[in-house]
């Protein structure tokens, strides 16, 4: 069972990519280019970060089971890197999308057996949060 501070911290997680897009839509000009660059560099490493948390619960995994998830584990970095290299509009939206759908490996993990109980009820909020905050920061840099 998760502790509520993982939930704390997780939502205040969600923060620097809030206030990212919030910067680039209403914020200074001289500052959009920054809070852009900074919310997809946080995007980018919270992705990884996923990956580094699937590869943690791939450890419990069954061993005809693991392979598996272990290479699911690492295409998070994979993609943050090739999406940051891009380092575009388009690129964020795609990472924000990628984001979201993590919750898809989540409810695997979940199915596997491989997680805490409430496993879901922090990540779902909070994939799909930052998935969106993602994809607003990318639309913002569009529109600016």
């Amino acid at each position: 069972m998760l502790q509520r501070s993982a939930f704390v911290l997780g939502w205040l997680g969600l923060v620097p990519a809030v206030i990212a897009a919030l910067v680039v839509f209403l914020g200074p000009p001289a500052w959009r280019e920054l809070a852009f660059r900074g919310g997809a560099l946080y995007a980018g490493l919270i992705l990884s970060f996923l990956g580094g948390a699937w590869w943690g619960l791939a450890t419990r995994a069954r061993p005809e089971r693991a392979g598996a998830l272990f290479t699911v584990a690492v295409a998070p970095t994979l993609a943050a890197t090739a999406l940051l290299l891009l380092m575009t509009p388009m690129g964020l939206v795609l990472m924000g999308l990628v984001i979201a759908a993590t919750v898809l490996v989540d409810a695997t993990l979940v199915g596997e057996g491989l997680t805490p109980a409430n496993w879901l009820r922090l990540r779902v909020p909070l994939s799909l949060g930052l998935g969106a905050a993602t994809i607003a920061l990318g639309v913002a840099a569009m529109l600016g």
